[in-house]
């Protein structure tokens, strides 16, 4: 087993860091929203223009709505997400490291067309002073 590309064990996973536990609650948050999103979407349309006046007004979407997510914010579902995370950390990091290339192909661009840029001016002040 390489340090540079650890597998995760599924079913007991290591210790997560603050940053990657947040990235797993973002996860769970998306799953149960998707699932509630009917119900989202109802009392969204109900209070639209309405500040106040939502409370009361849409309180059978809202009812609705919040029945949903407690329904489906269940540990199971936290421990899908958790599994989810995990299975698709590979990619994760293999797309974050595509990006970082990426930009320092492009910052090393930048700096040869920023030499290229001063050596033109540096020539250019050298043929007009003389």
């Amino acid at each position: 087993m390489s340090t540079t590309n650890p597998k995760y064990n599924l079913r007991n996973p290591l210790p997560l860091s603050a940053a990657q536990e947040q990235e797993v609650k973002q996860l769970y948050y998306k799953r149960v929203r998707a699932l509630c999103a009917p119900e989202i979407k109802a009392f969204a349309e109900c209070a639209v223009n309405r500040t106040v006046t939502a409370t009361w007004v849409c309180r059978t979407q809202r009812l609705a709505m919040n029945s949903c997510m407690v329904a489906h914010a269940k540990p199971e579902e936290e421990d899908r997400a958790r599994e989810e995370w995990f299975a698709t950390h590979g990619e994760r990091r293999k797309a974050k490291q595509e990006e970082l290339e990426k930009t320092e192909r492009r910052r090393e661009e930048v700096i040869k067309m920023m030499r290229e840029d001063e050596r033109r001016k540096a020539a250019a002040a050298a043929q007009a002073s003389s």
